[in-house]
């Protein structure tokens, strides 16, 4: 029962209380003021009921002001390098992805390679790469300095292409950094397309 109905039919039954504690011939009497005082509880219902409106309608705009001001953070970044095979080096490096697909929110750099999560919360990031021939593929992805996850693939003379992935949930602080590590003497196939690195925020705690 919602709270106008509620004080209607408490106000109804204070009316009934105080009649009952007259005689009959009082109770007679009163029927015309009983008559308008319904009609004025009538009347109160009503203006009870457009405030109890008014207020769900504010929650609700308030609820999608809430939802309008979430932080999105999308990105997808792939390595470029011009159909030409970056690495192998003699020591691990953090691997760049030059090509910005995507990067709503601005929280991954193009220069360094790394992201920085915006917001606490809960994101999604996927690795996928393509490489073949001699060299092997190791790429393992950081938070922080803890490592994650870790995709491979062996060198091989007779294997001509490669291709490889993994992808993880992680739960990340404010601050905290996200990057794609490429161990040494290993490579991988440097194009707009092929070689990706990949995140966006699933929830914000």
């Amino acid at each position: 029962m919602s709270l106008t109905n509620v004080l209607f039919v408490l106000l109804l039954s204070g009316f009934t209380l105080a009649q009952d504690d007259g005689n009959a011939n009082e109770t007679l009497s009163c029927d015309p003021d009983r008559g308008d005082l319904l009609r004025e509880f009538g009347a109160m219902r009503e203006t009870f009921g457009a405030m109890e409106t008014r207020l769900k309608e504010s929650e609700t705009q308030i609820l999608e002001l809430k939802n309008k001001e979430r932080t999105n953070v999308t990105f997808s970044a792939a390595t470029g390098g011009g159909g030409n095979y970056i690495g192998p080096f003699n020591t691990d490096i953090t691997l760049i992805y030059r090509t910005v697909i995507t990067n709503i929110g601005g929280a991954y750099s193009p220069f360094t390679g790394v992201f920085f999560a915006p917001v606490p919360g809960v994101y999604y990031f996927t690795i996928f790469f393509h490489a073949g021939l001699t060299y092997g593929t190791n790429l393992l992805l950081y938070k922080n300095n803890q490592l994650m996850l870790a995709t491979s693939d062996h060198g091989s003379t007779s294997d001509t292409a490669d291709n490889g992935g993994n992808a993880v949930f992680l739960q990340l602080k404010q601050g905290d950094q996200v990057y794609v590590v490429m161990t040494e003497n290993s490579y991988v196939w440097g194009t707009d397309h092929h070689t990706t690195f990949s995140g966006f925020l699933v929830t914000e705690m």
